[in-house]
């Protein structure tokens, strides 16, 4: 069981919680422009392989320290690794190719619900009723944003094996989530994160190899930077702060950032793009704000209580 968090670590947490969807985006440039260039795998384990031995660099003496727990516990490295880095990692990029940007949102939006249930079911996390009315608008708002205002769009929507994939990396994000909250370890948020990186590129191993001997495309150039950029920004920076304000705010409130990703990248593509920022987004994103703030306000330090 770790050390209270203490009011200014739980304010640094509601900052970084906002950036946590920033981050994410980074990843979806890169998925549209990853096929071509290199193969989905591939991508993933580069990406994990690099981000776990500069993690593993900056935390080798804790990892030193803590061997005999980290041999104890290899199974479950393994396995948040396989459902954090492999299915997470891989999972959405196999389903651009057969489905649609607006089915991935909708059904990556159940993500945190299902961490929400499971943090109160499971983890016996606090869960108020007005938190829980934060969690219905703010999922309203990502439908909303998504179908653009038009809600008979969802009776107009097929489901096509894409949707599987999607629906597998969503149930794999909830358990990855929920298991690190269920394994208390005494590991800090970067050893913690190397460890699961280590599970994640034993798993992907064989699933890259396979693709570099029998797929295209050969890597080159354009290849190796998607994998450092994938690598440093959506993977040691959205995953080390994900899992550390998790760590101080649980697991429930902090899910609430997958809400944010359609509103950010809705004004992303606005200010960048040029793309019309249209009524839909203002009310979508309206309700989304308004619910992730009726969950986070809900969030009280618990000073002189473990956290973990």
């Amino acid at each position: 069981m770790q050390a209270a968090s203490s009011p200014a670590q739980v304010r640094i947490a509601k900052v970084l919680f906002w950036v946590i969807p920033l981050l994410w985006i980074v990843n979806s440039v890169i998925a549209r422009r990853a096929p071509g260039v290199i193969t989905p795998h591939v991508l993933a384990f580069g990406r994990w392989t690099l981000a776990g031995v500069l993690l593993a660099c900056m935390a080798r003496r804790e990892l030193w320290q803590h061997r005999q727990e980290l041999r104890l516990h290899a199974a479950r490295y393994l396995l948040l690794g396989a459902c954090g880095m492999w299915i997470c990692g891989a999972a959405v990029y196999f389903a651009g190719q057969s489905t649609s940007m607006m089915n991935i949102s909708l059904i990556y939006a159940a993500s945190p619900v299902m961490i929400t249930l499971g943090s109160v079911l499971w983890l016996g996390e606090s869960f108020s009723r007005r938190q829980a009315l934060g969690v219905a608008a703010a999922l309203a708002g990502v439908v909303h944003v998504v179908v653009q205002g038009e809600w008979l769009r969802l009776s107009a929507l097929e489901f096509v094996a894409g949707d599987l994939w999607v629906v597998a990396a969503a149930a794999a994000w909830a358990a990855y989530s929920l298991l690190q909250k269920r394994w208390p370890s005494a590991l800090g948020s970067t050893a913690q994160l190397a460890a699961i990186c280590a599970g994640g590129v034993v798993v992907l191993l064989p699933f890259a190899a396979w693709e570099l001997t029998h797929g295209e495309p050969v890597l080159g150039a354009q290849a190796l930077w998607l994998v450092v950029v994938a690598a440093l920004v959506p993977g040691i920076g959205s995953y080390w702060i994900y899992g550390w304000t998790q760590k101080v705010l649980g697991a429930g409130p902090v899910a609430m950032t997958m809400y944010l990703g359609p509103l950010y990248a809705a004004v992303v593509a606005w200010l960048l793009l040029d793309e019309a920022l249209g009524m839909h987004h203002l009310v979508g994103g309206a309700l989304i704000l308004a619910g992730v703030a009726l969950v986070m306000a809900g969030k009280k330090a618990a000073v002189g209580a473990g956290t973990d």
